[in-house]
């Protein structure tokens, strides 16, 4: 009878300081483990299990959300809504990669860095995809047609083209300058975050308008919250901080980050959707959507530049000596 032996765990004392995480004891992975063996350990609960499940099940929710909308939508001629199946393509590419990368970040010390460079990449792709949904259906009555609008897309494109390469670059500080690494990473996403949100901030905090005055708003206060609760797990690495060892395998503050971004990015397409529908007839009159040449040049030229970015950053993983040269992969 074919029989499959699962994985063997270590502690945090058996595997090199660049896959610590912070308040996690136990459930690590062999840090050169074969394909095989990381494929095993989605079977097997380890301190990364739930990390990568909470990716990947949203994943097919994601998907079949994406299909169903485009089996309503006649592609071809109603362009309105195809700043809306922008968004909802990348919203399944994020959860995919960052499961993925979870998943293989176990092979090598170089293998985990690539892995979350391309995490970086997807979730930056998301976060322009997230700007254009915005730009064609949430923005507030008195910003629409304005230079801001005008421009918003293109720096959203911008931001995410930048904080690839930040994000990208702040690993090469994990070992020596851990805090500063840190500050970069959340600085990477955070800024996008709040450029693609300042339409929201508006209809949330002044007078939206009249078609902005809708149904949608608690899901807008919502999502935000979430995306807020998310930040702040990312970045206080709690409950485990507080009791190491108690959260190596349910309840880190990674596994809570995962659930609020997915259920954050839920709400957010609740609130798109009922933007795009409930605003159709004043938006058609009164907005200019996204065309599709701006948007495929926009996708296409963060995919390059991200791609680029994350190509150079690998390539300088094998310049850069290893920061632990006295500790052997056991």
């Amino acid at each position: 009878m074919l029989s499959l032996k699962l994985p063997q765990q270590l502690r945090i004392d058996q595997v090199p300081q660049v896959f610590h995480e912070q308040g996690i004891l136990f459930g690590y992975r062999h840090p050169q483990s074969s394909a095989t063996a990381c494929v095993l350990s989605l079977f097997q609960m380890t301190n990364e299990t739930l990390n990568i499940w909470t990716h990947l099940l949203p994943f097919w929710f994601f998907v079949w959300r994406f299909v169903t909308a485009l089996c309503v939508t006649d592609i071809q001629n109603d362009s309105y809504s195809w700043p809306m199946l922008v968004y909802m393509g990348t919203s399944c590419v994020y959860p995919l990669v960052s499961s993925c990368a979870h998943t293989f970040s176990s092979m090598s010390r170089n293998a985990r860095h690539i892995c979350y460079f391309l995490d970086y990449g997807a979730v930056n792709l998301f976060s322009l995809g997230s700007a254009i949904a915005y730009s064609a259906y949430t923005f507030p009555d008195a910003l629409v047609r304005t230079t801001f609008h005008d421009c918003y897309v293109a720096l959203a494109a911008l931001n995410t083209m930048v904080s690839t390469g930040l994000s990208c670059y702040s690993r090469f500080l994990e070992i020596q300058k851990p805090r500063l690494c840190k500050v970069l990473r959340v600085l990477a996403f955070a800024y996008p975050y709040a450029w693609d949100s300042l339409p929201i901030f508006y209809r949330l905090l002044l007078p939206p308008g009249e078609s902005a005055q809708n149904e949608a708003t608690p899901y807008h206060q919502k999502h935000v919250l979430l995306t807020l609760l998310a930040s702040f797990l990312y970045s206080a690495h709690l409950p485990e901080r507080l009791a190491p060892g108690r959260f190596d395998y349910i309840g880190h503050s990674h596994q809570l980050f995962h659930v609020c971004v997915i259920l954050a990015t839920h709400l957010q397409m609740e609130a798109i959707l009922l933007d795009k529908t409930l605003r159709r007839g004043w938006l058609l009159a009164s907005s200019r959507p996204p065309s599709l040449p701006q948007m495929a040049g926009a996708l296409l030229l963060c995919a390059v530049f991200s791609l680029g970015n994350i190509g150079y950053f690998s390539a300088a993983l094998y310049r850069v000596p290893d920061p632990e040269p006295h500790k052997k992969e056991t």
